[in-house]
């Protein structure tokens, strides 16, 4: 190593002007230094753009479940109950309303239905979710329900139509507003039934409810033609019981109503919680995967652009060894070189893909993490560009420039000054 770059006093301003040197050296090769990083962008926005769009839809569900606190994480349900037949979830009778209601620790118990329908001439799939109409009532002056919906909520009316409210995407798709209707979901024991809109989910809302179709309990059983059964039973407890409130619903709710061999299999939060990072989980690795190749492919790319103007930086390399500049100076300047396009590729890659997520909503990559929504999704699509995926950018970055390049700046530095200058 030189002394008079790593020793004695001169060692700092020796130290600026090599970096001064190499700074000015990115604005000496515009070709090779757009094109470096141009291949950065092509690796590191989609990939920051990915993770941001998996940690926004993991962050809501979790909000979503009451695991991470929220505005309504205090109004929901502590276990999932639902019947149980060799091992699958199969409908519950509703008599186990009230046996579980009387266990102690139970404050309230809520029967749901939850079921998929098609909407529409296009038969557009939506997910039919209906709540007593009492439950609804209640969220009309709570925030679990009334502060997303524009219009009115859902009531049974007997003989009416049945009323219901539409998430903002199916809104859109298929053309409808509030007082409109729409074809018959079902054709039920009980004839046909032209459902009527009332409200419709706003765009700020949840993404969940995008698609969802809410409707009363009373409906939804008229609709499905399934009198008496509900998909699960929402159980809230006291505060530290849903253990001992799920221990004895598994013991003793079997056989519930006139059907023998059904038991119950019972879901808490926690449950929940754990089982996100599967399907999440499963595509993010997947995404992680084909850009650790999509790295290795960078680092070769880099290597061969790093050839645009070699000759030129041989000549420049060749006459500041002929100035007196040493081996291991010309290796520091092109590593400020490099470290620096790799800070400006990385920079603009977090501000990029920012652009995509918010301005852009995700646009035509929002549908590879969440089923259902298509290339330009009609809600506000969530992410959240954590600050570990923005550092490993950065350095993922100032990586691939270094390694693309280290080898043809060593081997010009290597070289003799006469040889570089030729």
């Amino acid at each position: 190593m030189s002394p008079g770059l790593f020793g004695g006093p001169r060692a700092m301003s020796a130290f600026i002007e090599i970096a001064r040197t190499g700074c000015t050296a990115i604005g000496r090769h515009p070709i090779r230094s757009t094109v470096t990083i141009a291949a950065v962008l092509s690796v590191l926005v989609p990939y920051l753009v990915g993770m941001g769009l998996a940690e926004g839809v993991r962050q809501e569900a979790l909000v979503a479940i009451g695991s991470v606190d929220g505005p309504d994480a205090t109004a929901l349900p502590d276990l999932y109950v639902s019947g149980s037949r060799f091992g699958r979830r199969v409908p519950i009778r509703l008599s186990a309303v009230e046996q579980i209601s009387s266990f102690e620790g139970v404050v309230r118990v809520v029967p749901r239905i939850v079921g998929r329908v098609t909407l529409g001439a296009k038969d557009i799939e939506a997910i039919l979710v209906g709540l007593p109409q009492e439950e609804l009532a209640e969220a009309v002056d709570g925030t679990k329900i009334g502060r997303v919906i524009d219009g009115e909520l859902p009531t049974s009316e007997p003989g009416g139509a049945p009323q219901l409210v539409l998430g903002s995407a199916l809104a859109g798709e298929l053309g409808q507003q509030i007082g409109g209707v729409i074809p018959p979901i079902l054709r039920s024991s009980r004839g046909e039934k032209t459902p009527r809109i009332v409200g419709i989910f706003r765009t700020d809302s949840s993404m969940w409810q995008s698609r969802v179709v809410l409707t009363t309990f009373e409906t939804a059983a008229e609709l499905f033609d399934q009198q008496g059964l509900a998909t699960d039973l929402l159980v809230h407890c006291r505060a530290g019981q849903p253990a001992e409130v799920s221990s004895r619903i598994v013991r003793e709710v079997g056989g519930v109503g006139d059907e023998t061999g059904i038991g119950c299999e019972v879901i808490s939060r926690s449950d929940l919680e754990s089982l996100l990072p599967v399907g999440l989980g499963h595509r993010e690795g997947v995404f992680n995967l084909v850009f650790v190749v999509a790295f290795a492919v960078a680092i070769l790319a880099i290597l061969v652009i790093s050839g645009f103007g070699l000759s030129e930086r041989r000549r420049t390399i060749g006459i500041l060894k002929a100035t007196g500049w040493q081996t291991d100076q010309v290796l520091l300047r092109g590593l400020v070189e490099h470290l620096l396009l790799g800070l400006i590729g990385a920079t603009a890659s977090i501000l990029l893909a920012f652009v995509w997520l918010k301005w852009f909503n995700g646009f035509w990559i929002a549908g590879v993490f969440v089923s259902g929504l298509g290339t330009s999704p009609e809600i506000a699509v969530p992410f959240v560009l954590a600050p570990v995926p923005a550092l490993l950018a950065v350095l993922i970055a100032c990586l691939l420039v270094t390694i693309g390049s280290v080898f043809s700046t060593w081997r010009a530095a290597v070289t003799s000054p006469a040889e570089a200058m030729r």
